[in-house]
């Protein structure tokens, strides 16, 4: 077996209503950056590869090898123009394993290209869908949610993968997501079966959902020069059954970017969930505020009520690496411990107040003020010092 059947980085492009989503631009940036490095240490010439879909979308090319693409291959058909998952994720596969069209991405490796090495796609709720169906279809893994990667040569060592062997495994994607307790790394391989014959076989590309915000798209550079393949897809006609007859684009139901405040909490919920989030629910309504979460939270693993659970302990109050970022000119933050996938959500607040018990937390070298205390017995006495404020400012 040998890795080089497999070449380049594909990156699933988004976009909604002719603007591309500014996920795609961030997995764009990182492409670019690993596989500049990629090439210099391996001394190849392998690219980056822009996937998109929809109609009427000839100038986004032009936009996509700005950021960061060496190829764009571009699919204009009026059945694309909005997403529907099986269609995409037929099309997708059949753009990954053509070599026709890796014969014009690089024509020396044309020959022996089978599939992609590496595959973007955006951890989003389109991403999300995609990623896992197009990998079925591909017949590899998958790996979720991630926020940092490294390309680099392992020896692993692995009863079922290696027979128990040390084994090279080369240019290797190590893909990174924060776990549950939001302190530290988990790190996702797709590696081969090696030494068995009874199960060996290859498994690229190795392939990731990445969280936006995770990176920061390169600067465009409208001087870069890039190949446009424009791809005519194969549809079924059975795959047509299904029509969209109208769409409506629901906005986050979370809205942290309008507001100047955000309120967050995390465990420190735990003595007394349901009563501490309603005093959370009080002081943000005081402070005309957002009310933000750390990751542990949105499992569900401290018991309240459906309205309150449903309401509160969801993905989309997740604020950090497995979230949202937010600048808010004032964030406090309640019984957050600050963890760095965290604190990279909420760092670039202009002020910062944390409650928390544990005067050695993380959270205190993050913030401007912090209070030693539970947040049960603190928040009863902020709220009571904003009511008098407020009411001496509306007398």
């Amino acid at each position: 077996m040998t890795q080089e059947y497999y070449r380049h980085l594909y990156v699933v492009i988004e976009q909604i209503d002719g603007k591309i989503l500014p996920v795609s631009f961030e997995m764009l940036g990182e492409a670019r950056r690993l596989f500049d490095d990629f090439n210099a240490r391996y001394s190849s010439n392998e690219k980056v590869v822009a996937i998109i879909l929809g109609h009427n979308i000839k100038e986004m090319s032009k936009e996509l090898i700005a950021y960061g693409a060496d190829v764009v291959v571009s699919v204009d058909h009026p059945e694309v123009k909005d997403i529907r998952n099986i269609i995409y994720t037929k099309i997708i596969s059949q753009i990954s394993t053509d070599k026709e069209i890796a014969s014009k991405i690089e024509p020396s490796y044309a020959s022996e290209f089978k599939k992609p090495r590496y595959m973007f796609f955006a951890a989003d709720s389109i991403g999300r869908h995609l990623s896992s169906t197009v990998l079925v279809e591909l017949d590899s893994g998958l790996a979720s949610d991630i926020n940092k990667l490294v390309i680099r040569d392992l020896e692993v060592t692995h009863q079922i993968k290696t027979a128990g062997k040390p084994v090279n495994f080369k240019k290797t994607l190590e893909m990174y997501r924060p776990d549950f307790s939001g302190f530290l790394w988990t790190t996702i391989l797709c590696l081969d079966n090696r030494n068995n014959p009874v199960i060996e076989r290859d498994y690229s590309p190795q392939a990731c959902s990445i969280i936006a915000g995770a990176f920061k798209p390169i600067s465009p550079d409208p001087k870069r020069i890039g190949v446009i393949v424009d791809y005519v897809p194969k549809i079924d006609e059975k795959d047509l059954r299904v029509k969209i007859l109208s769409r409506k684009v629901i906005e986050s139901e979370v809205d942290f970017e309008s507001r100047r405040a955000v309120v967050g909490f995390g465990r420190g919920i735990k003595d007394a969930p349901e009563k501490n989030i309603k005093l959370v629910e009080e002081f943000a309504k005081h402070l005309d505020a957002e009310i933000g979460i750390s990751l542990p939270i949105s499992k569900n693993v401290y018991p309240a009520s459906p309205s309150i659970s449903s309401t509160y302990m969801i993905p989309a109050r997740v604020i950090g690496t497995s979230g949202r970022k937010i600048s808010p000119m004032l964030y406090v933050a309640f019984g957050i411990s600050g963890a760095s996938q965290h604190v990279t959500g909420m760092e670039d607040s202009e002020f910062v107040v944390a409650v928390n018990p544990d005067e050695n937390s993380p959270i205190k070298d993050q913030c401007d003020i912090f209070i030693k205390g539970r947040m049960e017995d603190i928040i009863p006495l902020l709220l009571e010092e904003l009511k008098q404020q407020q009411q001496v400012v509306q007398a």
